[in-house]
């Protein structure tokens, strides 16, 4: 028969119960959150954590791109570098000029109307500053320059073509084409060139080009044969030649083809029986002797 008798417990004094949360109670949980203070304490404590973060390789090609770019850099540095040490070297001062292409000119005149560049550096000397300094010279028309390192500048001059004596009175004076004067004469003479007669007074400025823009297109053999040119009017401009004949050339219109059809008029075998005393190339698709 199962018996009915309970358990009994004897044990030291009875300890009050504690309150619940109370520290030191078997039976209770807690969980404290640590002050700012003491969970910084404790982090500086702790080892650190490990690197979690993936460290990729630089592509190779951002790489070439970025050390070209930097050698690229320092090169244009390095050339600027030089560059400017070559304009402001006086290791590169002129002191030399040479000369070419003068026969109005003599080189002297050309030389020492350069003699202000002498000693300044062959890579500031350009071809305005020459051309400035050999404006008052009339017989240059054109020049170009080049640089002979270390000290040397070669001038190419081109000259204005004479291509009339124009007298007035006693006196003859060479021109161009486009009637600058580029020289006096005193022996006329000695000059194969036609001679513009002006008279006692001056020629008309459009009489005076319609005539010099004519003996600008004639070729140099047939300039030679000349001895006058005269205008009555821009559209009558005649020659003479030194053998007595006369050219009609009539105004400056299609000179070049004129020119062409005179210097083949010119070299026709003559004919002693019927000599030619006209050659008239007004009309240059049909020229006319007679």
């Amino acid at each position: 028969m199962p018996s009915t008798r309970r358990p009994s417990y004897k044990g030291g004094a009875r300890r009050p119960p504690a309150t619940r949360g109370e520290p030191g109670s078997p039976d209770v949980i807690s969980a404290s959150k640590d002050s700012p203070g003491t969970g910084a304490a404790t982090a500086a404590a702790a080892p650190p954590a490990p690197d979690n973060v993936l460290s990729f390789p630089e592509p190779k090609a951002k790489r070439r791109r970025r050390i070209m770019q930097g050698t690229i850099a320092a090169l244009a540095v390095l050339v600027a570098g030089i560059l400017a040490a070559a304009v402001y070297s006086p290791v590169l001062a002129l002191q030399t000029v040479s000369v070419e292409g003068t026969k109005l000119l003599t080189p002297d005149q050309v030389q020492a109307a350069l003699a202000p560049l002498q000693g300044k550096p062959l890579p500031q000397i350009s071809d305005d500053d020459v051309t400035a300094l050999l404006q008052p010279l009339v017989q240059v028309k054109k020049v170009t320059t080049q640089a002979h390192p270390p000290s040397t500048l070669q001038v190419k001059v081109t000259e204005r073509v004479p291509v009339a004596l124009v007298r007035q009175g006693e006196a003859h004076q060479l021109v161009d084409a486009d009637g600058v004067k580029l020289s006096d004469t005193a022996d006329p003479e000695s000059i194969p060139l036609p001679v513009i007669d002006g008279g006692g007074g001056t020629l008309p400025k459009d009489l005076f080009h319609a005539i010099t823009e004519v003996l600008g297109a004639l070729p140099a053999d047939v300039l030679a044969r000349l001895s006058n040119a005269s205008a009555k009017s821009v559209d009558a401009v005649e020659l003479k030649l030194v053998d007595g004949q006369t050219i009609v050339w009539g105004n400056a219109g299609e000179k070049e083809l004129k020119a062409k059809v005179l210097e083949a008029l010119l070299k026709a075998p003559a004919d002693p029986k019927n000599p030619v005393r006209i050659y008239d190339v007004s009309v240059p698709r049909h020229p006319v002797t007679r």
